[in-house]
């Protein structure tokens, strides 16, 4: 392989691993602020024990990705200097804001969450569980600001191989920033209630006892109705993000959709269903179509005109090779969105129907083993969505300014960089199958339903208590 394509596969290899604990790090976040609402408005100590239970997993997942993301910035000096060199200065400040900003408050934050049960008062706690969710959101702002910034950059000027901000405002606030930014938080969200939903649906088929199943029946409906409101919102965000492809990169929606002709006035493009293009370009080999689908779920209307990648340069343009990856990458992303949006009717009918309970476990089995197979949906969407958008970008790494081809290090050659890259997929497996194995022993070790809830005891109370003791 050329050394493009290696670092083009170690940078999109290491992404891919480490935006799984973003995800689960932003939507656990939330789901533990409701928790301790819940909690300290009901004053109903169940609450408390989901609390307790469920920040062990986020800690894992912490940890997970503060390790992950290490390889990632060094990857912009070691293999990808000349675009750090030309989009550095936004794009550097904009992971600096990530990086001192937001992780730092995530962090800082996570030690009074994690260890102040008993040393600060409760509404400084819950202040604190809230700055851990919002550092990580905030975190994922700043990383999809610079994101969309590679894919509209705008409020720049370029002069010579370098882009100078002119107006950070304009340059942050892109036309794709806020709702990538959306259709990334919800999509980390509904991840990580698909992943409590399925831990939980696993937990209560192989519990041995009433407790610890109606322990995680309750996990499993809390989820279930936060995932009611979340999983119809991420269907919305979608359609939302791909009007605004369809708008600013147009190439990237014929892509994405294998369409190669610009349809005429008057007439409708279809929807591929399944095709394949020409190595060559141009055309598709075989092509399984809706009639007018394209122009209806792009433009709305039956007869909208979609324009075709043979309206563009071949060397504009994303190659066949990742059209098809691109092309199918988007089908499996719509193909879980849709099967978690109807497993979700399906949870919510089981709970009208009163079948989210202990006594009905037994006679509905196959019903919660859907939702154990179903944990890595959210995953697999989040990660062909961001093929999708990273590699339908291509040939360019800032969209229209500065080619991929243009952003690789001098001087890089194969042998070190196909070495790490062995090196990090290795790490990587070992990774993973450590967050299986930890995860499975938490879950399996289930949640402490009798040690004394930890409160805050003010110090006046805590001197007399210890003097009369």
């Amino acid at each position: 392989m050329d050394i493009l394509t290696l670092s083009r596969i170690q940078f999109g290899g290491t992404a891919a691993f480490h935006i799984l604990w973003p995800l689960l790090s932003i939507g656990l976040g939330l789901y533990l602020f409701v928790l301790e609402a819940m909690w300290l408005k009901t004053k109903n100590d169940a609450y408390y024990r989901q609390l307790r239970f469920w920040v062990k997993i986020f800690v894992l997942t912490f940890v997970m990705g503060t390790a992950s993301g290490i390889p990632l910035e060094f990857e912009f000096g070691t293999n990808w200097a000349a675009f750090s060199n030309a989009a550095g200065d936004f794009f550097g400040n904009i992971l600096g804001f990530e990086s001192t900003v937001a992780f730092a408050l995530e962090a800082a934050f996570l030690g009074i969450f994690a260890f102040g049960w008993k040393r600060v008062r409760p509404g400084v706690h819950l202040f604190a569980n809230a700055m851990v969710a919002f550092g990580a959101t905030l975190s994922a702002f700043w990383i999809m600001v610079a994101n969309s910034w590679m894919q509209i950059p705008t409020g720049i000027t370029v002069e010579g191989t370098k882009i100078i901000v002119t107006d950070y405002m304009v340059a942050i606030f892109n036309p794709g920033s806020l709702i990538s930014f959306a259709h990334m938080e919800v999509a980390s969200i509904e991840t990580t209630l698909f992943f409590i939903m399925g831990i939980s649906a696993a937990a209560i088929l192989f519990a041995k006892d009433e407790v610890r199943k109606k322990f995680f029946l309750q996990s499993f409906r809390i989820a279930l109705a936060i995932a009611v409101i979340v999983t119809p919102l991420q269907l919305f965000l979608g359609d939302v993000s791909g009007q605004e492809v369809a708008k600013y990169q147009p190439e990237k929606l014929a892509a994405l959709e294998m369409h190669w002709d610009t349809n005429p006035a008057g007439t409708g493009a279809g929807y591929s269903l399944l095709a394949w293009p020409s190595m060559e370009g141009g055309h598709n080999t075989f092509d399984v179509q809706i009639p007018n689908g394209l122009s209806l779920i792009t433009t709305h209307s039956m007869t909208g005109q979609v324009k075709g990648l043979n309206e563009y340069r071949p060397e504009d343009r994303p190659t066949p090779i990742n059209s098809i990856l691109t092309f199918y990458s988007f089908r499996l992303m719509v193909l879980c969105g849709i099967t978690m949006f109807l497993l979700m009717l399906a949870g919510m009918l089981y709970w009208k129907k009163g079948w989210l309970s202990s006594e009905s476990v037994q006679n509905h089995r196959a019903f919660w083993w859907l939702w154990v197979i179903a944990i890595p949906t959210g995953f697999v969407a989040t990660e062909a969505g961001w093929m999708v958008r990273e590699i339908g970008r291509q040939p360019w790494v800032v969209y229209h300014l500065l080619r991929t081809s243009q952003g690789i290090s001098p001087n890089l050659s194969v042998a070190p960089v196909f070495t790490t890259t062995i090196l990090f997929g290795l790490f990587y497996f070992v990774a993973i199958a450590g967050f299986i194995y930890f995860t499975h022993r938490i879950v399996r070790k289930g949640p402490d339903l009798t040690s004394p809830v930890l409160r805050y005891v003010p110090r006046a109370k805590k001197e007399k208590l210890e003097t009369t003791l």
